[in-house]
């Protein structure tokens, strides 16, 4: 009996872990949802104490609540912004649909630790979890709040500027390979020349509009639900509650947020987030595209395509010597799955919103601060541990834009389709260059056929 004390909630007694800064709610719901052990990340725990932080000093400024208790809580949740109470923190994600569980477990925590700021003992309710620290909140609007707080900052703390080193990293390449010829591809198949460069530059395009569609989701959650309380009427606060919170937010991260235009919509649905979800599939889906042409552009050393040497980082195989394989891009590739696989799960809860509140807030929270730190996390990894060490393989490319087929498409204009197609046809069959049954067939004079042949021109518009 030592190692817990007694506390009580609307529905009893409950012993809680003596030392514990959370109390008697949080300690029921640890009983009740022993489901995963996911556990709310970092930035969410953050938010949270942003949110309630910023709802102390309205509080305070608004004369609602005694000077010292505001102090306390402002301390006490600055220490959960800080991390300094993560461990807290226990709950896991599969739990009450509305993050109420969550948002108690915040409101005990920072109510205990600021009793014990202002020298009371835990669990007295010398300041209480729901008269002070959730004063004028409801878990409602606060977990939806904290939701898009969270995501908002973690896209542009992390999401962005990896994106951008990404960028800069796959244009350096552009550069460096822009005299490098090879074949085009379409449909796996011969095409008509390329540049090396003109390929990453294409990468780097890519990443330059994900970043455009991050910038997109973060601007879609700076809307925030904080004051519509339980339903979203706005019930038991004071008008000018939510916009003097907000500021203090939008101080505290640098970020324009902003009170709802509505606030039943805000909090019965979640369309931000889903939205801002949608970005984030459509940029693992960019960079599983790059992934997937840079490992087959690497692949062989000696039977694949050969254009480029990717950086050997590691051992390939447990049992074949010296192999290494592109391990960089299939991260790349499994963290668009599991992106892919959240956006699923996060546009399922987006309709379990009824009537006038979603509840599968917890999982959708979860998944879409999961994809934005692993897309971020791996877009960095894959910028300096593949993208900056990749090498042309400029005698290997320059072979197979000599053989290839396709390159005949530039004489059509003079010789007609038909007879550029005759050329191709035979080229192939008889295991020859276009430049040489062209020559054999007479078809143009052979300083106008090497001319047209230019393989350089051919990666630029020109003249018919």
């Amino acid at each position: 009996m030592g190692n817990y004390r007694t506390e009580k909630d609307s529905l009893g007694e409950m012993k809680v872990p003596a030392d514990a800064y959370y109390g008697a709610q949080t300690a029921r719901a640890v009983e009740n949802f022993p489901i995963s052990g996911l556990r709310f990340p970092r930035r969410f725990i953050y938010a949270l104490g942003l949110v309630k932080r910023a709802c102390a000093r309205t509080n305070l400024d608004l004369g609602l609540i005694d000077n010292k208790v505001a102090g306390a809580i402002v301390k006490a949740a600055g220490e959960v912004v800080d991390g300094k109470l993560d461990g807290e923190f226990v709950l896991d994600i599969f739990q009450t649909g509305s993050g109420t569980s969550t948002n108690m477990n915040a409101n005990e925590v920072i109510a205990n630790r600021a009793a014990e700021i202002l020298g009371e003992d835990r669990g007295g309710k010398a300041v209480h979890p729901n008269d002070h620290v959730n004063m004028q909140q409801s878990s409602n609007d606060v977990i939806p709040t904290a939701m898009n707080v969270s995501a908002a900052v973690a896209i542009t703390e992390e999401l962005i500027p990896a994106l951008e080193h990404l960028q800069k990293a796959l244009y350096a390449k552009a550069k460096e390979f822009d005299k490098v010829l090879k074949s085009g591809r379409t449909h796996l198949m011969d095409a008509t020349p390329v540049r090396l460069g003109q390929e990453f530059a294409g990468f780097a395009a890519q990443v330059l509009k994900a970043e455009q569609r991050a910038a997109r989701a973060r601007d879609g959650l700076l809307d925030l639900a904080l004051g519509g309380t339980a339903v979203g009427t706005g019930i038991n606060r004071t008008p000018d509650f939510p916009a003097k919170a907000i500021d203090y937010i939008a101080g505290d991260t640098g970020l324009e947020f902003r009170e709802a235009d509505n606030h039943f919509e805000a909090q019965a649905a979640r369309d931000g987030c889903v939205e801002a979800s949608g970005e984030l599939k459509t940029i693992a889906v960019s960079l599983t595209k790059i992934a997937n042409d840079i490992r087959l552009m690497g692949s062989g050393p000696r039977t694949g395509f050969g254009e480029i040497n990717v950086p050997s980082i590691q051992p390939g195989s447990s049992i074949m010597p010296g192999k290494v394989n592109p391990v960089l891009c299939e991260a790349v590739t499994m963290v668009a799955a599991q992106v892919m696989g959240n956006d699923t799960a996060i546009n399922t809860c987006g309709i379990g919103g009824y009537f006038e509140l979603n509840v599968m807030m917890p999982l959708m929270a979860y998944d879409l601060l999961q994809s934005i730190h692993t897309l971020a996390t791996v877009s960095r990894a894959f910028a300096d541990r593949c993208v900056a060490g990749i090498e042309a393989n400029e005698e290997k490319c320059r072979e197979t834009v000599e053989r290839n087929l396709s390159v005949v498409t530039a004489l059509a204009p003079r010789i007609g389709y038909d007879k550029a197609a005759e050329i191709s046809k035979r080229a192939f069959a008889q295991n020859k260059t276009v430049r040489e049954v062209a020559l054999e067939m007479k078809v143009l004079p052979e300083d106008e056929l090497n001319a047209l042949l230019d393989f350089h021109k051919m990666t630029e518009p020109g003249d018919l």
